[in-house]
């Protein structure tokens, strides 16, 4: 499968757009798109799935690893993928959207914001292309997508201003149904603010698929991995508004290994019976009323204090405290397993890619074993003074105090989103 990576010269520059731009108009050429996302974002792929009609893949090699990024590319299934990036081309301390493009080996269709501009278009693109030798990447820019640009006379002069060597692959038109709503963590999910998709048409009319197409590049195969046997066991992996942040591969690991049973606190569903809990993390704050009314919790607070082995992440960290007390100062009581109480704030308290350390065995590491994952949250965890932790943080934040992974009975909490190449997930199904 060929691709082309989608990099912005900062963010904010309309990558997201520009790629359901690019997805569409492969499809209306003829072609089947795969999305893909560079970092460890959650929710730019949630604007992909919609319009492609599949998950979007996560590619992050501090996640992963090189190999793990190509697999996970080769995990997707199309003609073409399309592989939106993070930030902007070269911004990230342990990953960027540079690195991802190097490790696949695909070339770098830049995204630049052309709303005040033409000859200077051209001559960041120019930058953008000659920085990457300067700064040690093998990274290959090979044309510009022009957003926020008009027709006739400004996209004639963005195109003229591109020195040979850089394609001028179309331009996203300035229109306001293209824009996507923002809030804490980012943009809106795509099931949330779904992208008018007769504007999406309108834009992917002035997209050079066929150029792109062209230009783009088939990676390395990765090496092949041996599979980890069936376990028989069922996991029950929470699913809604409020447990929102999965990566595909996440999901996909655990039902290679064991019947994967989802469920829906916030809709009032109970927990099903099963010999583990999966809580991804999302948005408990925006439902923390009817969280506090879910019986799921109720039989989360029984079932972890007689064993049950329950993995949180971050948001799945925030159900699992004493307490959530939200922006607007009303708190409301969570499953009570974890000893901890949770305060949304009104400014991010965490973000980074992370590398922890297990103290001792834990439900997703054995002793002196690292995992490399990514937080990213607007909360802050208050923990009682006997509160016991299972992992160091030698890159990050964590809880409190360098600490990650609060843990309880066999419940493990953590800010950290892990993806399902660090051996958390097997680790969680072998411990079940």
């Amino acid at each position: 499968m060929r691709g082309v990576v989608l990099g912005g010269t900062a963010s904010g520059v309309g990558k997201t757009v520009a790629t359901l731009a690019v997805l569409r108009a492969l499809e209306i050429a003829g072609y089947d798109p795969q999305p893909a996302k560079a970092g460890p974002d959650f929710i730019d792929p949630s604007h992909h799935e919609p319009l492609a009609g599949k998950p979007s893949r996560s590619l992050d090699p501090w996640l992963s690893g090189d190999e793990g990024v190509r697999r996970n590319y080769y995990r997707g299934d199309g003609d073409v993928c399309v592989v939106e990036g993070m930030m902007g081309l070269y911004d990230g301390s342990v990953a960027s959207t540079a690195t991802v493009a190097e490790v696949l080996d695909l070339p770098v269709v830049l995204v630049v914001d052309a709303s005040a501009g033409m000859q200077s278009v051209g001559a960041t693109a120019l930058g953008f292309r000659e920085y990457a030798a300067e700064a040690g990447y093998d990274v290959d820019v090979v044309g510009v997508l022009a957003q926020r640009a008009h027709g006739g006379r400004h996209a004639d002069g963005i195109r003229d201003a591109l020195p040979d060597g850089l394609a001028y692959l179309g331009r996203i038109p300035p229109t306001e149904n293209l824009d996507i709503p923002d809030r804490h963590l980012g943009l809106h999910m795509g099931d949330e603010a779904p992208v008018d998709p007769d504007a999406v048409d309108a834009a992917a009319e002035h997209v050079d698929a066929e150029q792109i197409v062209e230009l783009a590049r088939e990676p390395p195969q990765p090496e092949p991995v041996e599979s980890k046997p069936e376990s028989g066991k069922r996991v029950a992996v929470a699913s809604d508004a409020a447990f929102c942040f999965e990566y595909p591969v996440t999901r996909e690991r655990i039902r290679e290994r064991a019947e994967v049973v989802p469920f829906s606190p916030v809709a009032g569903d109970d927990l099903p019976e099963c010999d583990g809990v999966y809580l991804p993390g999302g948005y408990p704050e925006l439902h923390a009323e009817a969280l506090a009314e879910s019986p799921a919790l109720d039989s989360l607070s029984e079932q972890a204090a007689d064993g049950l082995p329950v993995l949180g992440e971050c948001g799945g960290l925030m159900a699992l405290a004493e307490s959530l007390t939200t922006t607007d100062g009303e708190t409301y009581e969570m499953a009570g397993v974890l000893p901890a109480d949770v305060t949304m704030r009104e400014r991010y308290q965490a973000l980074d890619h992370v590398e922890l350390r297990a103290r001792d065995d834990a439900l997703t590491a054995s002793a002196g074993e690292t995992l490399r994952g990514h937080e990213f949250h607007y909360s802050e965890a208050t923990v009682a003074s006997d509160a016991r932790f299972a992992f160091d943080v030698e890159r990050g934040t964590g809880i409190t105090d360098e600490h990650d992974g609060l843990t309880e009975y066999q419940t493990l909490g953590t800010y950290a989103h892990v993806h399902a190449d660090s051996g958390a997930f097997d680790a969680f199904i072998e411990n079940l």
